[in-house]
């Protein structure tokens, strides 16, 4: 058992999925390190923190600015303790085609969505090395597989968090560092960020179905901070989308062109005016669900596959047992009845 709280850190949290992965921890007991941009946002998830009995320390922080997430860990390590997992989950993104997006919007987001993750993981690193332990949860996706029209940047940004990861968990291995690093990979989820990214569409931005609320996705990270596995996967469909890819990946593209860019609109006509989050946080609170509530799954039926391996191969091997002494059974050739001799 654990002789002090456990101490988290969680970037993006005020708003979407961080704002449910933060709630998540805070459940379990853990102190959290809140970073986002918007300090009203901070200060709302901030009390939904404090009713579930735990503290909570929120800074407001541009990821993309190294310096500030260093900070930010200095602050968390003197008014909490030493930090033991740090989720990166901080994301912006453009829904557009790529020749209709300026070099500025997408340096922006692949500073924010990616380099956020770098500068995350370095300020992790600092502290957890010399102490030879701790987690770093990197909030990935589908998508960092299998990248969709609309958004390439936010495309390329997940691909790049894949492969910067996967150098990092080398390095570890071979320094034998006991600091875990783990990649989970997201589905659709409904959060508010289709609200808030900037649009180039002509209608409102919409997930790719199906879609799961971020409550699911919280668990997941929860899972994944407490367990040794490489990769999670949530989502049948980010298991279909990720196998695809790597089997079939000219059917995928082929698949993907005719159906993701209508896939990812609703019918409603997008408000050109409208604010957006790339450069600043727009104002309210935008809690941890978007507005795709009545289609969103609660539950994943993979996610409870994937996270009891031993209970599913018990109740194969025990089917499998069965299966093949039945078969033995029906195939067994059956001995003729012994006559015995009447008497005279």
């Amino acid at each position: 058992m654990q002789d002090r709280q456990e101490v988290v850190v969680v970037t993006g949290a005020g708003a979407g999925l961080g704002r449910a992965v933060a709630r998540e921890f805070a459940r379990h007991g853990a102190a959290l390190g809140l970073i986002s941009r918007s300090p009203g946002r901070l200060e709302a998830v901030k009390s939904e923190i404090e009713a579930l009995g735990a503290r909570a320390v929120t800074m407001s922080v541009d990821v993309a600015d190294a310096p500030q997430v260093e900070r930010a860990a200095e602050r968390v390590e003197a008014e909490l303790g030493p930090i033991d997992i740090w989720v990166n989950g901080v994301m912006t993104t453009v829904f557009s085609p790529l020749h209709e997006m300026s070099p500025d919007e997408f340096r922006r987001v692949t500073e924010v969505t990616y380099l956020g993750y770098v500068h995350g993981t370095m300020a992790a690193l600092k502290r957890m090395r010399p102490r030879n332990r701790g987690t770093i949860v990197q909030v990935g996706s589908a998508l960092a597989h299998r990248s969709i029209p609309l958004q390439s940047a936010y495309c390329g940004a997940k691909h790049a968090i894949k492969g910067m990861t996967e150098a990092l968990r080398c390095e570890l291995m071979h320094e034998g560092s006991a600091i875990h690093v783990t990649q989970v990979e997201m589905p659709a989820l409904n959060t508010p960020q289709f609200d808030w990214c900037r649009n180039r569409m002509p209608r409102r931005a919409r997930p790719m179905a199906p879609v799961f609320e971020p409550e699911v996705g919280a668990q997941a990270v929860y899972w994944a901070a407490h367990h040794r596995r490489r990769e999670l996967h949530v989502g049948l469909s980010t298991v279909a989308t990720i196998w695809g890819s790597r089997c079939l990946p000219g059917l995928m593209d082929r698949w993907l062109a005719r159906s993701a860019v209508d896939g990812q609109q609703t019918e409603e006509s997008e408000y050109p005016e409208r604010a957006d989050n790339l450069w600043q946080p727009i104002k309210g609170d935008m809690g941890a669900r978007g507005r795709f509530g009545r289609e969103s799954k609660r539950h994943s039926g993979q996610f409870w596959l994937a996270t009891h391996r031993g209970q599913v191969g018990a109740i194969a091997g025990s089917l499998l047992l069965a299966g093949a002494a039945t078969l033995y059974a029906r195939r067994r050739p059956r001995r003729a009845p012994v006559q015995m001799p009447r008497r005279r």
